[in-house]
Order: C-alpha cells, then sequence, then structure tokens
C-alpha cells in the first residue's frame, strides 16, 4: 500500500475538524484523541524525508538512485584551464641506469655517438631506516670518563624517529585508520614493530605539542571578519556529547563538550570575544555571539522543499526559486550585488513573503487552550515566521562579500567526524576526543594554508611549526 504523506495530512485535519464538533464526547476521550493525532501528525511528517528537504543524510534516502548527470555540450575529459596531473620525468633521478648498445647486433659500419634515449619508472621502497649515534669517550689520566653530547631528543638505546611518529599520527588521526591495522602497516611494510600502545602515545604527544598552536589558533579565529560555526553529536563512551566547530577559509578549531548550547560556546573559548559575522545554521545560542549573523541558506532551502512536497505551500516553491536566483546572481558579479540590484531582489523577496503570509496564516488566537505560552505553528509557519524575522541575516550574502549563500564550510570541516564515528563507533574516553579534536584543527588549518597534513606532522615532531604560524 503506498501512502500519500499529502492525503495524510488532508485526513488529520478532517480528523480534528470532526473531534471540535462533536458534543457527545466526554473530555477524557476528547483529550485522548487530540494526543493520537499529535502522534499521527508526527509520524506522517516523517513519511517522505530525504536529503532534499530535510537534514537527513543521502545515505538513508528511501530507495536511492543516483540522478542522471544532465549531458553537457563540452568535451569529455579536462576542460580548459584545469590543472593536470599528468605524470613526467623528473630532471634529477635518483638512479641511472645506461644500457649499451649490442654491437654485435648492428649492420658493418661506421658509428658515432648520439646520446641517448630516456624513459623513467617512478616507483617507491617502503623500509626502515636505522641511525646509530657513537658518541666518542674520552678518559683522562685519572680514569674519568668524557662521552660527547647525543643530538637533543635522542635519550634512549633505541627509539622511533620523527618519520615513524609522523606516519602513525597520519594514519591514525588523519585518515582514521584504527590502531591494529596501523601495527600491521608498519610490521608488514617497513618490519617496524608497534604496539597500539606506542600509537597512543604518538598521539598524545602531538596533542602535548600542540598546546601554544592551539592558543594560537584561538586568537586568530577571534579576530577574524567571518566564522563559520557548527556543532554536532558524537559519542564518548558511549554517551551522546557535542563536538563544536568555529572555522572559515583559513583556521578551523575543533571541540568536545558535553552540552549543546552557550556554556560549551563559552567554554570553547572563541565566541565570547568574536565580534565580527557569524554563520550559522540559527541554533539560537549563536545569536548571543557576534556583532552580525548570516544563515545557512542550504537548510532554507531544504526546509522550502519540504514545506512545498509535505504541506503543498506554494509560497516556498516561488521563495526557494528566488533564493537560488539570488545566489547566481550574487556569483555572477563576483560576490556581492550592486545597492540597486540588491534593493530590487529584497522587494521580491518581501513581496512573496506577504503573499506567503495569506497562504500560510498564523494560528487562531481564539483556539488558544489557556492563558499562558506559545500557540503551536505549523512547520510550514516557523519557517516562514524565521525568514520573515530574519530578513538581514538571509540574505547578507548579497551584500557583504565575505559571506557565502550557505554555511558548507563548517559543515564540510565536521563531516571527517561523522566518517571517524562510523568507523570507530565512538571515541573511548574524553582524552581521545580531545586529541583528535585538537590534531584535526591542527591538520585542517594546516592543509588550509596549502601544508599538507605529512609535512605538518613532520615539522611537529622535529619542534617546527609551519612558516604561517607566527607565534610568538
Amino acid at each position: 500500500m503506498t501512502i500519500n504523506p499529502g492525503n495524510v495530512q488532508d485526513l488529520i485535519q478532517k480528523v480534528k475538524k470532526q473531534i471540535e464538533e462533536e458534543q457527545d464526547l466526554s473530555p477524557a476521550l476528547k483529550s485522548s484523541l487530540e494526543m493520537l493525532l499529535v502522534v499521527v501528525t508526527l509520524l506522517a511528517q516523517r513519511l517522505g524525508l530525504n536529503s532534499k528537504n530535510s537534514s537527513t543524510p543521502p545515505s538513508v534516502d528511501p530507495n536511492r538512485e543516483k540522478e542522471a548527470k544532465a549531458k553537457s555540450a563540452q568535451k569529455q575529459g579536462g576542460q580548459k584551464g584545469h590543472k593536470g596531473y599528468t605524470l613526467r620525468p623528473v630532471e634529477d633521478p635518483d638512479i641511472i641506469r645506461k644500457i649499451p648498445l649490442d654491437k654485435n647486433t648492428l649492420p658493418e659500419g661506421q658509428y658515432r655517438d648520439g646520446g641517448c634515449e630516456k624513459r623513467q619508472i617512478v616507483d617507491i621502497d617502503i623500509s626502515a631506516i636505522v641511525t646509530e649515534y657513537q658518541a666518542q669517550i674520552l678518559i683522562n689520566e685519572r680514569g674519568k670518563r668524557f662521552v660527547a653530547p647525543f643530538p637533543e631528543g635522542v635519550t634512549r638505546p633505541a627509539q622511533y624517529g620523527p618519520g615513524v611518529k609522523a606516519n602513525s599520527v597520519y594514519m591514525s588521526m588523519f585518515q582514521l585508520i584504527p590502531y591494529n591495522r596501523v601495527e600491521d602497516n608498519f610490521f608488514e611494510q617497513m618490519g617496524i614493530p608497534i604496539s597500539a600502545g606506542s600509537i597512543f602515545n604518538f598521539n598524545q604527544e602531538a596533542y602535548d605539542l600542540l598546546g601554544s598552536f592551539e592558543q594560537w589558533l584561538c586568537n586568530k579565529l577571534v579576530l577574524s571578519d567571518l566564522i563559520h560555526a557548527d556543532e554536532t553529536g558524537i559519542n564518548i563512551g558511549g554517551k551522546r556529547v557535542w563536538l563544536h566547530n568555529a572555522s572559515n577559509s583559513w583556521y578551523t578549531f575543533f571541540y568536545p563538550h558535553p552540552k549543546r548550547g552557550g556554556e560549551a560556546m563559552d567554554a570553547m573559548g572563541v565566541l565570547p570575544s568574536f565580534q565580527g559575522t557569524l554563520c550559522h545554521d540559527h541554533w539560537k545560542p549563536y545569536f548571543n555571539y557576534g556583532k552580525d549573523h548570516a544563515l545557512c541558506n542550504a537548510h532554507h532551502l531544504r526546509e522550502l522543499e519540504w514545506a512545498w512536497e509535505k504541506e503543498g505551500q506554494q509560497w516556498a516553491l516561488d521563495l526557494s526559486k528566488l533564493l537560488k536566483e539570488m545566489n547566481k546572481a550574487a556569483e555572477e558579479a563576483g560576490g556581492c550585488l550592486d545597492p540597486p540590484e540588491a534593493e530590487e531582489f529584497r522587494q521580491r523577496y518581501r513581496n512573496l513573503i506577504q503573499d506567503a503570509e495569506k497562504e500560510c496564516p498564523p494560528p487562531d488566537i481564539e483556539k488558544r487552550k489557556g492563558k499562558r505560552g506559545r500557540i503551536p505553528r505549523s512547520k510550514s509557519r516557523n519557517l516562514l515566521e524565521r525568514l520573515r524575522d530574519h530578513e538581514s541575516e538571509v540574505l547578507r550574502f548579497m551584500t557583504d562579500k565575505r559571506v557565502p549563500f550557505s554555511n558548507n564550510l563548517a559543515e564540510n570541516d565536521v563531516r571527517m567526524t561523522k566518517v571517524q564515528q562510523k568507523i570507530s563507533g565512538c571515541f573511548r574516553s574524553w582524552q581521545g576526543a580531545e586529541m583528535f579534536c585538537r590534531i584535526r584543527s591542527y591538520i585542517s588549518t594546516c592543509r588550509k594554508h596549502n601544508v599538507s597534513a605529512t609535512v605538518a606532522l613532520r615539522l611537529l615532531f622535529e619542534g617546527k611549526l609551519p612558516e604561517f604560524v607566527d607565534i610568538e
């Protein structure tokens, strides 16, 4: 049996009207029926939810099928201006092997040297490199020993070097490979025995080395003009907590906390002192921080899609098209519209909101039950009031070149956290979550400055930081 969500909503409204008109129902029975209708309404709203009309991820879309891509007039392959990655010969190969020509295979005659034809093979050789330091010992006439000092950091008869540590942290914290598989990789590829305990110690060492970097990172974000903020649920020891993110095009900061709201945002230490524009998804505690705000229109487009599909709100479809048109115009104009064009779009926006007030009116105040509390509103009405009351925050992307159309940057930054949770299921301890957040903050920030994760971690274990980190 196929259930049409629209028909279910119509039936619910019909039953509600019948209950209100029925005079012979006892108060207890009437309350019970109303409660059941609430439950049915909530269940009906979940029918047909997908990644296009809600925050549901595409992986759980029912009967998910890949949409066929529209045919393009462009030719197949890399387009003009595309940076290619074709393997090319290098000027200084590591090994040169000359191939002499067997003159016995040549016809008789006189020959002169004509140079050579070159071909190269790019390969890898994964192996351990053991460096032994032999400190000279001198003994004077009195028998006193004098030993040459070892280099800084060389403290044990045998120890792991910065390359091993960097590679271990890279695999466990960046590629999210479980500890046991990291052990297997080191032993099978390089013949280096490393225990899970050593891998944990490398991560702990990286965490400790990044203490000053984290403070520097927070200060950089506080002084930024724009911050994207988001939060997502994570699991620590079987308990749901929250991972908070503050980021922009240059910096990324992750922070775990038991709470989702203002208490966590204060403890994070970035937002309380921030005086720029804060981009977010309308989570109300964010409005207590920053000077200006910009709301994520990717969320609005999904909610407008829901209002059109589930409740048949024509205004939602029209407003969705207008927002997309605004975004396209802003992109074509270089990220910011001229004041006259922006004002024209703004007036069209207001006109659609006014039309929506007629199609999706507020609830009748006469139907209020009791004298206190806010009258319940439909999901579409709540969305309409948000878009009406926060017009400046919704449309800020048109007039401020720094502000994007959506909050996707923050959502992209936290995406790998969800991957980590799928792989590992949870963090076993707060210590593990804190290590993950600080190290991932460092790696993500380095990559935004075109410093690879491998180079960044190697520098860290060598006691250095990338050049862009100007810690005094």
